[in-house]
């Protein structure tokens, strides 16, 4: 019988590289997201995406879209490494003798996948986060310069100083905090991904099967591609609203009169009560537009197989 097993360390290196040139090509985008995310309606500085890239070029040039890109494309190769693996062993896992997978088992894989990634995805985007909305708050402290010396809006000395580094902030997080301090807003990282992986895989996996002649080839590429986006695009509006708590939970640095959250709760409420339930969907449609290439990137390279050829791995070893 065609030896069906996974192998672990090519889908590792599958879902590595599907990461590394999915976020090169999408940072941007994710930059404005955060940005956007973040604004509260006190002290909105971007009206939509174009117009927080634009502002964004003008202040720190082109290179300015990539603040944060740094540690994102260090720790993304892990993240999507372990997303996409673990989707992959549930599911082999999950399936009796090659048996089609029911619908609620794909949902548990997904939601295996979910729980396994936060394990990089909460430091990562904690890291992350700091880094993109640095610009933001710098200007706005320009903007309200006067309101924010004369006043005290509970600034750190590290917000004094300016945009810090990823390696910076670690180092200061891990002194104050211990680890804690780089899994602040891991329940919100959960509440995001397990749903988004629960919606993603079963999506993407029955797209896909669309593009199959017969159970045991291959879809096309194009429709690995197109499926990838479609199910990400989908998963990744869902849960938009839990996106945004996470966002605003991992921002330490405020800016003049934002609020502050003492956890998830507290963060529903005041952003329902303050900026209204439209709130919960700010870069809604930058997520999508983020989330939708990455994975179709991500379902095409994975489905190439380029760990497979790298590795030298066999269909045919009969040894």
């Amino acid at each position: 019988m065609a030896d069906k097993q996974i192998s672990l360390p090519a889908k590792l290196i599958n879902g590595g590289i599907a990461g590394l040139i999915g976020v090169t090509c999408v940072f941007p985008i994710d930059l404005a997201k955060t940005r956007l995310q973040n604004q509260q309606n006190g002290s909105r500085l971007y009206s939509s995406m174009s117009d927080c890239l634009i502002k964004t070029i003008r202040s720190d040039g082109y290179f300015g879209m990539y603040r944060g890109a740094a540690v994102n494309l260090t720790l993304v190769t892990p993240e999507k490494a372990i997303k996409l693996a673990a989707n992959d062993f549930f599911r082999h896992m999950l399936s009796k003798d090659g048996q089609k997978l029911t619908l609620l088992k794909e949902m548990l894989a997904g939601c295996g996948a979910g729980t396994c990634q936060v394990i990089v995805t909460t430091p990562m985007e904690m890291l992350k986060i700091q880094l993109q909305d640095a610009g933001r708050i710098a200007a706005q402290k320009k903007l309200m310069s006067e309101v924010i010396n004369s006043s005290s809006t509970g600034m750190t000395a590290s917000e004094a100083q300016g945009p810090q580094s990823a390696i910076q902030i670690s180092r200061q997080l891990l002194k104050e905090k211990g680890i804690a301090g780089l899994y602040k807003g891991l329940g919100a990282t959960l509440l995001r991904d397990v749903p988004f992986s629960i919606v993603y895989f079963p999506l993407f996996a029955n797209l896909n099967k669309l593009g199959q002649k017969d159970p045991d080839t291959k879809a096309p590429f194009y429709v690995s591609f197109l499926a990838g986006c479609a199910a990400g695009s989908t998963a990744a509006v869902a849960v938009n609203p839990c996106d945004v708590i996470k966002t605003r939970l991992q921002s330490l640095q405020r800016g003049a009169q934002e609020d502050t959250y003492a956890g998830i709760s507290d963060c529903i409420r005041k952003i329902y009560r303050n900026e209204g339930p439209t709130a919960f969907l700010k870069g809604a449609y930058c997520r999508a537009l983020v989330i939708a290439p990455l994975f179709g990137i991500a379902q095409v390279v994975y489905f190439f197989g380029i760990g497979e050829f790298l590795l030298g791995l066999l269909p045919q070893k009969h040894d």
